[in-house]
């Protein structure tokens, strides 16, 4: 898979733009400020309907404009088909698939797969739960792209029980009838635990997946570093008890839910379900970790090896070691998708500034083979040989292709 050709209108900083795009390397070089990032930022916005750098869709459409388009011509299989999004901010976005309308806007979700890796991706180190709840679902909507669906109706599930939560609370407070309120939160109840057993479920299925991919995948990145054995671990907001398929888990959702009915109403927010959970990143400690530690001169034959403790990145790790974590996610990301049967799109947003020189080349030889990679970097002299391609020089809102 890849993208042939890039239209913006009225997109970030640019009125206007065309690019023409090829399988393989591609870099952008410009000055920060000068619209390299606004490029690739729009192909990622094809793919998952949102952004690596911004929270909403109003920063994405230019100053003074209305709305913005983005569209790209993507090749899979040998087949062309151009995708074109309408970013409309306060209104719904809408889609189309070869001039065709699309009935949603999220149902193009996934007609391009893309895998960016940015300075930004420090917080699914560092970050909030909710940082990494988000790495989550954006990879299994491009997995399964149905789950874009799942992903919105809990959310407008918990958006209504919330406030029937706060309601409800507050008529507790007031000794007035809260009957009927608590009559229609059990409604609530249902539909939070069924739709949440379902994303839960499908997280922690793409957890197991994903763990593998991650083991090495940080070996690859990370050779020669005091800490191995990169592992993760999904964390949810309730004992499941080995419950794993959506039914079991919606079962006991609900059970503790109506365990902490009294805390929710008191708070006025629901305190189970998927967006209380998070993901648990962890790195064995010293070289080998996992074979235990050197035995002393008293050990005897039948001593037992002692597992080496394993600490949470976040707080522990090193700023090196957080950073080739997070990179190791991204590639096992894209090494996941890839094995689904789909090579996706990688993109790496300024990131060869913040390495050396070994693990620049060390990076570029991991990714070199995709089918296509789009970098960005400030300096030329930054992107690797391995992924010296097609150049283009942005800058003064124009994009040049380096003779």
């Amino acid at each position: 898979m890849h993208v042939s050709h890039l239209t913006l209108h009225d997109f970030r900083s640019y009125a206007s733009a065309e690019v023409a795009l090829e399988p393989g390397a591609t870099a952008f070089i410009g000055r920060n400020g000068q619209g390299k990032t606004n490029l690739v930022e729009a192909i990622d916005y094809l793919s998952r309907l949102s952004s690596h750098r911004v929270a909403s869709d109003a920063p994405l459409v230019r100053a003074g404009a209305d709305q913005a388009v983005v569209r790209a011509a993507v090749v899979r299989d040998g087949r062309t088909a151009v995708l074109e999004v309408e970013l409309n901010p306060g209104r719904s976005n809408r889609a189309r698939v070869n001039r065709s309308p699309l009935p949603r806007a999220r149902e193009i979700i996934g007609l391009v797969r893309t895998v960016v890796f940015s300075p930004e991706d420090l917080v699914l180190v560092k970050g909030d739960p909710s940082d990494r709840r988000r790495f989550l679902d954006d990879l299994l909507v491009l997995r399964a792209p149905r789950l874009a669906g799942v992903r919105a109706d809990y959310d407008r599930v918990l958006r209504q029980r919330n406030s029937l939560l706060k309601t409800a609370g507050q008529a507790r407070r007031g000794s007035s009838s809260q009957e009927g309120a608590l009559a229609t939160l059990s409604v609530w109840d249902d539909h939070l635990t069924r739709v949440g057993g379902e994303l839960l479920a499908e997280r922690i299925a793409l957890v197991d997946a994903l763990r593998p991919y991650l083991a090495r995948a940080y070996q690859s990145v990370a050779r020669g570093a005091g800490r191995d054995d990169a592992e993760l671990e999904y964390r949810p907001s309730l004992e499941i008890d080995g419950a794993r398929s959506a039914g079991e888990l919606a079962a006991a959702l609900l059970a503790e839910v109506e365990r902490r009915r009294g805390d929710e109403l008191d708070r006025g927010v629901s305190l189970v379900g998927p967006h209380r959970d998070d993901l648990l990143l962890s790195l064995g400690h010293g070289a080998g970790a996992g074979a235990g530690p050197e035995a002393g001169p008293d050990a005897g034959p039948d001593d037992e090896p002692q597992t080496p403790p394993r600490l949470p990145v976040k707080g522990y790790a090193s700023h090196g070691e957080s950073w080739s974590f997070a990179l190791a996610l991204r590639l096992a990301s894209y090494d996941l998708l890839r094995d689904d049967g789909d090579d996706p799109i990688l993109i790496l947003d300024d990131v060869f500034a913040e390495l050396d020189t070994e693990r620049r080349e060390q990076l570029a030889d991991l990714v070199a083979g995709a089918e296509q990679v789009l970098v960005t970097a400030a300096v030329a002299a930054d992107v690797p040989k391995a992924l010296a391609g097609v150049r283009y020089l942005v800058g003064g809102g124009e994009v040049r292709r380096e003779p």
